[in-house]
């Protein structure tokens, strides 16, 4: 299980400012908690196209904004990632949940093979989502439950060390 919370009191600790996104079904939680928190300022989007520009304004504004989007808007979004975020190598912390991982389970880190490609039972955007991120270069690690909780943490440390974006996947709905 992993707390919304928990990922608020951590983002809190990495003294984020700003969380640009939009709500998806998995992240419910976390924004209600956000609508009504004091300390880290919600910026919703109406396309997360919009996140990243967004967000590379605020860092150049001196702020330490967080986008937390899904995987699909993760890939609408490629353009606006490629062209600011990546190109002027933003350090910004990407939560994106894994919309599909639970169905994908047994193939993470792994291209999956045609006959899993073809599943019906399989949601694309999970076979998708790690080839994606790796393609475009952005280093990433995974948020299955609350023990991975230091993995926002170490995200922070190496967007900062390597002045890039770093992604943390949320595989699971957030209570």
């Amino acid at each position: 299980m992993i707390h919304a919370r928990l990922i608020l009191a951590e983002l809190k600790r990495q003294h984020a400012t700003h969380i640009v996104g939009l709500p998806d079904n998995s992240t419910v939680k976390l924004f209600e908690l956000l609508a009504g928190d004091d300390d880290i300022e919600l910026v919703s989007v109406t396309r997360e196209g919009e996140a990243f520009a967004i967000a590379s304004g605020l860092w150049i504004g001196g702020k330490v904004p967080v986008v937390l989007m899904q995987n699909t808007g993760f890939f609408e979004s490629g353009d606006s990632f490629r062209g600011t975020a990546m190109r002027m190598r933003v350090p910004l912390v990407c939560l994106i949940t894994y919309r599909g991982f639970r169905k994908l389970t047994g193939t993470v880190g792994e291209v999956p093979d045609a006959a899993v490609h073809g599943a019906a039972h399989i949601d694309s955007a999970a076979l998708i989502t790690e080839p994606t991120l790796q393609a475009w270069g952005m280093p990433y690690a995974w948020l299955h439950d609350d023990a991975d909780m230091p993995e926002i943490a170490e995200a922070f440390r190496k967007c900062s060390a390597e002045t890039r974006p770093v992604g943390v996947l949320i595989t699971g709905e957030l209570a």
